[in-house]
């Protein structure tokens, strides 16, 4: 079984794609990339990194709890910053919205992001414990 994940207040897919999606019964979430936008889709927090990071991991927690499951349950993410320099503001503000044992991470700089003003994307995976 494959459930498709859409929390209210989050501006919804602009392309073909899901927020998220849960799969094996309700034990597995994919949890697409999420940024720094509110639920008209306008950037929150531009050129603030700590701003950005905190909509993006509240927009990350809705993904997750629409999902009917909890931020401890996040197993993997992946981060991606548009300077790699931001890293330790952005993990600071990541660790508050996470518990240990923290999730395997991976950290990558990019070029750009889909949206101007974006300074950070997070995806994810979650396993219902």
């Amino acid at each position: 079984m494959i459930e498709r994940i859409a929390p209210s207040g989050i501006a919804g897919p602009t392309g073909p794609w899901s927020q998220g999606m849960k799969a094996r019964s309700d034990e597995i979430l994919f949890i697409s990339g999420c940024v720094s936008v509110d639920a008209d889709g306008n950037v929150v927090g531009r050129g603030d990194i700590v701003a950005q990071t905190h909509q993006t991991m509240r927009n990350f927690q809705a993904v997750v709890q629409t999902a009917g499951m909890e931020m401890s349950d996040v197993v993997k993410i992946t981060n991606y910053l548009l300077d790699v320099r931001d890293y330790p503001a952005m993990a600071e503000v990541r660790a508050q919205y996470l518990a240990e044992p923290y999730p395997a991470s991976t950290m990558v700089q990019v070029v750009s992001f889909l949206y101007p003003g974006l300074l950070v994307e997070i995806e994810g995976i979650a396993v219902r414990r």
